[in-house]
């Protein structure tokens, strides 16, 4: 059972057809959507603001999501978090990617359909612009979107709500 708990008496409000993996660590003022996924080994702690997940959303294994006192961490719908990446009180827009390793700081909005890859650092208050892929420590602007790109995009999103679904089902079988 994933270990979902109290801070200042605010109690993590999950959907219920969300599915949060056995190991995962919610804490405090976070709200997550239907058909999110919070995979092994994520941390969200809501302590000194609020956290935002909406629907669809998968943060996958190792992910860490926390906020700052000017800024809360809110992630739209269909977004997509690789593997052990760090968001830091930032905005992510609806169906925008963030590869794995990435680091999102404080301030960051990272646009609808943008993409961020894999190990980039993206420094406080960037914005990276819909449609376009960012790289690098400090994340820059590499290109527009290629269509092998939204193919990716395209995938993971949907992959990990049937992937989510089918962990919750077979946990609760």
């Amino acid at each position: 059972m994933a270990h979902i708990l109290p801070y200042n008496s605010i109690v993590p409000d999950i959907d219920k057809t969300a599915y949060i993996a056995e190991t995962a660590v919610i804490t405090g003022d976070v709200k997550i959507g239907a058909e999110t996924s919070i995979w092994y080994g994520c941390i969200m702690r809501g302590d000194i603001n609020a956290i935002r997940i909406g629907k669809g959303v998968n943060i996958q294994d190792g992910s860490v999501v926390h906020v700052a006192r000017p800024f809360a961490c809110i992630i739209e719908d269909r977004v997509s978090i690789g593997h052990m990446a760090l968001i830091h009180a930032c905005t992510l827009e609806e169906g925008c990617f963030v590869g794995m390793k990435a680091c999102i700081m404080d301030g960051v909005v990272v646009e609808k359909g943008a993409f961020v890859a894999a190990g980039s650092l993206v420094t406080p208050g960037k914005r990276v612009p819909a449609g376009e892929l960012w790289a690098g420590q400090p994340a820059r602007f590499v290109r527009k979107i290629s269509e092998k790109d939204q193919a990716i995009m395209d995938y993971t999103q949907p992959n990990y709500v049937k992937l989510g679904q089918a962990y919750k089902l077979e946990e609760s079988s």
